[in-house]
């Protein structure tokens, strides 16, 4: 059973960086990377000191971390990157090589030519992606995001959401695998309690089995295209990038 689970970030912050890098090994079950601006959260960031970071990243067996010039930067472009990036299905490869283009290679996100670089590591097109920042749409896109995250009590990123309840702190991954777990347990049992065709000693239904013989050749042949505008879930990050001067 899939649990409402999300994974919000901008890629100005290095703590996100570090979950970005942990997350997808870590939890369970599927979770949506959602980009939003931190600065329209309305809540006070987590303060980090840089030689935190650079310790957790050498404890995680990362590249050592180079900081961006300027830091902080300002990330607006490249979440708009990013949230184009989610409709066409590559908010999470998108999401880490841009990431590792600012905390591994040092590069300020603020540059387009960063922003491109993080793109051709996922295979995105540039002028698609030029054109994608641009679009209204898309700037409306970003804004709905950190609304509704706002909304669902996200106040400060990094923070996972698993079903109602937001987390965030140095604990935040170690809770969520907590959280998604215990929901998927109640998933189960409430799935079991409403199937009154479950036995309860763990044998297979006659009537089941009966079940697969029937015809089941309305089923389509060919496996279902992408959707562009589904939920970005998925599982293998892509490929790590050396960091560029």
């Amino acid at each position: 059973m899939d649990v409402d689970a999300a994974f919000y970030f901008d890629l100005a912050n290095p703590a996100a960086y570090l979950v970005a890098e942990r997350i997808l090994h870590e939890l369970p079950g599927p979770v949506e990377w959602r980009p939003v601006l931190a600065r329209g959260l309305g809540g006070e960031p987590a303060r980090e000191t840089r030689s935190s970071i650079e310790h957790q990243a050498s404890e995680l067996g990362l590249q050592p971390v180079r900081w961006p010039e300027p830091f902080p930067f300002d990330s607006e472009r490249a979440m708009l990157a990013a949230t184009y990036a989610k409709s066409i299905g590559r908010a999470v490869p998108f999401a880490q090589a841009a990431f590792r283009q600012a905390f591994a290679g040092g590069r300020d996100l603020g540059e387009l030519d960063s922003i491109l670089i993080a793109a051709a590591a996922c295979e995105m097109h540039p002028q698609a992606v030029l054109r994608g920042v641009e679009l209204r749409s898309v700037r409306e896109q970003l804004a709905a995001a950190t609304r509704a995250a706002a909304a669902a009590g996200v106040r400060a990123v990094p923070a996972v959401r698993i079903g109602e309840q937001v987390l965030g702190g140095p604990r935040m991954l170690a809770d969520a695998r907590r959280a998604l777990q215990v929901s998927v347990e109640l998933g189960d049992q409430k799935n079991a309690k409403s199937n009154p065709r479950d036995r309860a000693d763990g044998h297979d239904d006659p009537r089941d089995r009966a079940d697969q013989k029937m015809d089941f050749s309305h089923r389509p042949c060919a496996p279902p295209r992408e959707s562009h505008g589904s939920a970005d879930r998925e599982h293998a990050p892509c490929g790590r990038t050396a960091p560029t001067a």
